[in-house]
């Protein structure tokens, strides 16, 4: 290599890492990647690329980048370090617990290096005793709920239910604006109405179909949202701008409701409790982040734990199940947080067979419908996120156009406009997670249809919140991955 090179090299690896201590992340990446160009057997660079690739969740990318250092050279601590993270963001315990193991032997002093290995070791022993535990006929946490035996106090000064005839405690509009308001202020509902809201809107959703029809009727609009990931005081700048649900005005949020942000329980509970007041209305779509693998991980578990009890946890866990996997909306445009299964093939009428009353598996039409990304370039290859598959505009116009559909809307991924309109105008992406972990600097943005199925984006910028850092209630030194 001439020293011109060299030089040059040194100067894009300075880029890189300027643009990653900026938090540019996709930068750092290419400046990076321009820097490999020139210096391809240079571990450091992989390895850093490998960071970026973490901190965009790009986490097979990062395997492969580590793995590829670690191959260059066998003694480069943080490769193994990074590899282990990456591992463990896909709930891959046994891999993380290897890699963490290798990199203490080379860093034995990094305190950080061993809280994460026993993190991983903690979750591969919980994992390994849950399934030893486990019975076919093992009763359902949401069945074992005695709601009688949670008695409101008189001090309790929140929002309360009303019962009807039957003594059934119901959603009133009155209290969804009661909790609304508690949530502001940072106070929570009473345990009893919080597992009414998720009991009540369970039925609902067990009702439903894995793939759910909307009709949009002639003279109006349905409003779809992505990615909320705990971040409650956005969602209230969504209906500040778009009104709140109701019969004539619904909405369709995307998946991803938790996680990440320090609000999940208050986000959730608010869109089931819309759930149970406007049925037919609001309408919930499952992401890759309702599945208890990564609310372990990403924060929800623990916050459900700190705000209510593990029981109920464990019932926002089987209600998760029983979300919808997608909506079709007037015969035209399929909704789904990830994208279409263009791997397996799966039609239509595949994916409504589904029982997708499960966890997510790692391949098949429901693994791909929660985690696929669309690229640029043609065909289709493995995604950089460790699962599913990211997917050409050729691919999704010949599997669109085999349905009998116009245009797949999904989610899944930051964008720093909020929305982003791929493929010719067949693949759509909306984020409404702005400013997305208090240091993405993206915008957020929802969508309105009309009855012709055709688009209108708003965007929004993060609104001022509480002074609590994202993460905070992530599984021990996991909080630090932000």
């Amino acid at each position: 290599m001439s020293l011109e090179s060299k030089s040059r090299g040194e100067e894009l690896k300075g880029e890189g890492n300027q643009a990653f201590k900026d938090k540019h992340y996709a930068l750092a990446q290419q400046f990076y990647s321009k820097a490999l160009e020139i210096d391809h057997a240079n571990a450091m660079l992989w390895g850093n690329r490998a960071f970026a690739a973490i901190r965009l969740e790009e986490f097979g990318g990062a395997i492969a980048d580590a793995s590829k250092a670690i191959e260059l050279d066998p003694k480069y601590a943080k490769a193994y370090y990074r590899r282990g993270d990456a591992s463990y963001a896909l709930g891959h315990w046994k891999d993380a617990v290897r890699d963490f193991r290798s990199a203490i032997r080379l860093a034995p002093s990094d305190p950080d290096l061993r809280r994460k290995l026993a993190e991983a070791e903690k979750e591969m022993k919980r994992q390994a005793f849950e399934k030893a535990l486990a019975t076919p006929d093992e009763k359902p946490y949401s069945e074992q709920v005695v709601l009688e035996d949670m008695f409101v106090e008189e001090g309790y000064s929140g929002p309360r239910m009303e019962a009807d005839e039957e003594g059934r405690l119901r959603v009133t509009l009155e209290f969804v604006q009661g909790m609304l308001e508690a949530f502001k202020n940072e106070q929570l509902v009473h345990r009893r109405y919080a597992f009414e809201i998720i009991l009540q809107a369970q039925a609902i959703l067990k009702a439903l179909p894995a793939l759910v029809d909307v009709t949009i009727p002639d003279g109006g609009e349905l409003t779809v949202c992505g990615d909320t990931h705990g971040q409650f005081f956005d969602l209230l700048r969504i209906f500040d701008l778009n009104g709140l649900p109701s019969d004539t005005n619904p909405y369709l949020f995307n998946g991803d409701f938790v996680d990440r942000g320090s609000w999940s329980v208050e986000i959730i509970l608010t869109l089931l409790v819309f759930k149970c007041l406007y049925p037919q209305h609001m309408h919930l779509t499952r992401g890759n982040h309702e599945a208890k693998s990564m609310n372990t991980i990403y924060g929800f578990v623990g916050e459900v734990k700190a705000k209510y009890t593990a029981q109920m946890a464990e019932v926002f866990r089987e209600t998760f199940c029983w979300l919808p996997l997608g909506f079709v909306i007037n015969d035209k445009v399929l909704v789904v947080h990830g994208g279409p299964p263009v791997a397996c093939n799966a039609t239509l009428a595949d994916v409504r067979k589904l029982d997708r009353n499960r966890e997510p598996p790692e391949d098949g039409p429901m693994c791909e419908m929660l985690w696929n990304d669309p690229q640029d370039q043609l065909g289709m290859v493995p995604n950089k996120r460790g699962v599913g598959v990211a997917f050409g505009p050729d691919v999704a116009k010949r599997w669109l156009e085999s349905q009998g559909l116009q245009m797949v809307v999904r989610s899944h991924e930051v964008k720093d406009e909020g929305f982003e309109v791929a493929h010719d105008g067949y693949t759509v992406t909306i984020f409404s997670a702005p400013n997305y972990c208090d240091q993405m600097g993206n915008k957020g943005a929802f969508i309105r249809f009309d009855s012709d199925c055709k688009p209108s984006f708003t965007q929004f910028d993060a609104a001022p919140h509480p002074n609590k850092r994202p993460m905070a209630y992530a599984a021990g030194a996991w909080s630090s991955m932000m």
